[in-house]
């Protein structure tokens, strides 16, 4: 009996080594891990820590975070030559503290773009209620070169070393494929896709950079960022994804036309991120789109689920996040992260769009925080694929 001991420690480590070898995922972090980022992007009631419910499912449950605003141009620059950091060093800050991988969220976009950025003299456009803007005129191409290679440089050395991707230009195209007129393509053409790629890069090489658009179940529409792909290639640039938005519905796009799209991207040998990923459980009667100007007028025929989604509902919804969650899967040697636009349901910008005051359940958890049975789903079967 003298090996008793011995062998009672070997038979406590056989049991501890099949233990840990049976252990399931709990967390969609883990239900994914080896496979992509699982990510959510964060209003400032998350990092801040006023929305500690979020913030505690965000550290649970997420490996990937996206600034919502506090990085977009009229947040971070408001006047010229003036950068206001607290907001985005809280919101890096949340990141590192929790181990979370860090998406900065835009360098180019023509939306939320600081009132003064291409106009002369760094005069402002003016709202003026019921009518369209006023927009004086742009500045000359060479200042807004400098104002430009200025606003990258200075925001992306500032967190250098931080920031682990930067989204370096976002909804540049519109659905045909053709370029957005925004005053980055009026004034400089589509040269200004390749010189942000540039000033980002130099600005911290280590960074990861992709474009980022909408809608890219479109053929028009990759097809044309399959075109800029190559020839930020052929330029030795930096390239390392295109983001695919994914802000879906309930009838659209279908699988195979992400899946289509998805391939296309891949054969140009660069990543693909599922980004902005919500889907809307609402009937949608008008051309989807996540082009937040397109507004329209709110009816209860287009708010019927105001107390809660119907059990026929939901399931639908459900089986249609399932379906996509499978192509994700199929396709991890290609995906690289999958975000979700918003926390939970609760603070989805889709309860506001394209109607406002209707009550949607776009994201992967309820109002109060807890998972939707698709969730449950994932974690059991994500490592199966």
């Amino acid at each position: 009996m003298k090996n008793f001991p011995k062998l009672l420690i070997v038979l406590l480590a056989v049991t501890a080594l099949a233990s840990c070898a049976d252990k399931k995922p709990a967390t969609l972090a883990e239900a994914f891990k080896g496979k992509f980022t699982i990510g959510a992007t964060l209003n400032k009631g998350v990092y801040s820590g006023t929305d500690t419910a979020a913030a505690n499912l965000v550290i649970r449950q997420f490996s990937s975070i996206t600034a919502e605003n506090c990085m977009k141009q009229e947040n971070i620059q408001p006047e010229k030559g003036k950068f206001y950091w607290d907001e985005a060093e809280a919101f890096v800050s949340f990141g590192e503290k929790y181990d979370k991988e860090i998406i900065g969220h835009n360098l180019v976009w023509h939306s939320q773009m600081a009132r003064w950025f291409a106009f002369e003299d760094g005069a402002k456009f003016e709202f003026i209620p019921g009518q369209r803007p006023v927009f004086p005129p742009y500045c000359s191409k060479e200042e807004f070169l400098e104002r430009m290679h200025d606003h990258i440089t200075t925001l992306v050395s500032h967190f250098k070393g931080r920031v682990d991707v930067w989204e370096v230009c976002n909804e540049i195209l519109e659905d045909d494929g053709t370029f957005r007129k925004s005053p980055y393509y009026n004034i400089l053409g589509e040269e200004f896709v390749y010189l942000a790629f540039q000033w980002a890069h130099e600005a911290d090489p280590d960074a990861r950079l992709y474009l980022n658009d909408y809608n890219m179940h479109i053929p028009a529409k990759v097809d044309t960022y399959v075109r800029l792909v190559k020839e930020l290639q052929s330029r030795g640039l930096r390239v390392d994804a295109v983001g695919m938005q994914e802000h879906l519905d309930i009838n659209n796009p279908t699988v195979e036309e992400f899946e289509t799209s998805l391939n296309k991207i891949a054969a140009t040998g660069v990543k693909v991120y599922i980004t902005e990923w919500d889907m809307s459980a609402l009937p949608n009667p008008y051309l989807m789109s996540a082009e937040i100007t397109n507004r329209f007028e709110y009816t209860p025929e287009t708010d019927p689920y105001k107390e809660g989604l119907s059990a026929e509902q939901s399931k639908l919804w459900n089986n249609r996040v399932q379906s996509f969650v499978e192509c994700y899967l199929k396709h991890a040697d290609v995906i690289d992260r999958w975000t979700q636009w918003g926390t939970t349901d609760a603070t989805s910008w889709k309860n506001g769009f394209p109607i406002h005051g209707r009550t949607d359940y776009p994201l992967l958890f309820d109002r109060a925080c807890q998972p939707k049975p698709v969730v449950n789903w994932i974690i059991a079967n994500a490592q199966k694929f």
